[in-house]
């Protein structure tokens, strides 16, 4: 895994290696007679019981069998796999196109009472209409390289944003100005994107305020993307993966971020007007 400073990553790895520490204590073994049983370098044992190498599903199942306890490697691994979970790079994540990926998201928007988002470079993914996804989604799978499934990752996509309309949901998100005026696919394609946004501020259960260029003293710098599902998780979008957080401190980090940068925001006719002088830019 790509080096990441985040706790809620890395207290994840530091819970399977205690796990497998101790089926290995159980078993009255010591390192190096794991590492004979699994005819490894007695060193892996070290990395591994170190969170310094991230085990494999076969070495889980491995080291438990080693051990006389092949009934916990099941366990193991599903806590291993979530914690895999915490950082995804993305070139993992569409290797199969991006239409999965579009559909493993929406279980946990259907869950998501209260979602607060920050977008400082592309408009949030609930908000684009079929052309500005289509645009987007075909720029990022040429980039990394991903199969050319557009068209089902644009229609998944779509139906994600079906939660805008379901009672009992509450939708807070905050973009930067800069995003109206970075116009991804055509200017019809952008004028459109810009005047869904319009609509999509009129729902009951939005909430959308834009940042406007002209700021000053801002008390929050420009950040990644990040969105804020039930102050439970966090995901924030890197160039190279998704980082998903869920340590406390981490989270509640994200959401002072979060109160800040809405603070900076303008709602309503000034948002509006924003809106409305960028639409004019694009045609």
């Amino acid at each position: 895994m790509p080096h990441y400073q985040s706790s809620s990553v890395e207290a994840a790895r530091k819970r399977v290696a205690a796990m497998l520490a101790e089926v290995r204590k159980e078993a009255g073994l010591f390192g190096h007679e794991v590492a004979a049983r699994c005819h490894w370098n007695k060193s892996k044992v070290s990395r591994i019981e170190n969170a310094l190498t991230s085990p494999s599903d076969a070495d889980i199942r491995a080291w438990c069998e080693a051990c006389g306890a092949g009934d916990q490697a099941a366990d193991i691994v599903a806590a291993s796999r979530t914690a895999d979970s915490m950082y995804l790079e993305w070139k993992r994540l569409q290797r199969t196109g991006l239409r999965q990926l579009q559909e493993s998201r929406i279980p946990l928007y259907e869950r998501t009472k209260l979602l607060r988002g920050y977008a400082s470079h592309v408009i949030p993914g609930l908000f684009q209409t079929p052309a500005y996804a289509a645009a987007l989604l075909s720029v990022i799978g040429r980039f990394h390289g991903a199969p050319d499934d557009t068209a089902a990752a644009v229609a998944a996509r779509m139906a994600r944003a079906h939660v805008l309309h379901k009672a009992g949901h509450r939708f807070t998100l905050v973009v930067e100005e800069s995003v109206l005026r970075h116009q991804i696919g055509d200017a019809e394609a952008m004028a459109g994107q810009l005047g869904h946004l319009l609509s999509v501020m009129s729902l009951p259960a939005v909430s959308l305020g834009v940042i406007p260029m002209a700021a000053r003293e801002r008390t929050m710098w420009t950040v990644e993307a990040f969105n804020v599902f039930d102050d439970q998780r966090v995901h924030v979008e890197l160039l190279t993966a998704q980082v998903t957080l869920t340590t406390p401190g981490e989270v509640a980090l994200y959401v002072k971020a979060f109160s800040r940068l809405r603070e900076l925001a303008v709602y309503g006719a000034e948002a509006r007007s924003l809106i409305t002088s960028a639409i004019e830019a694009a045609r």
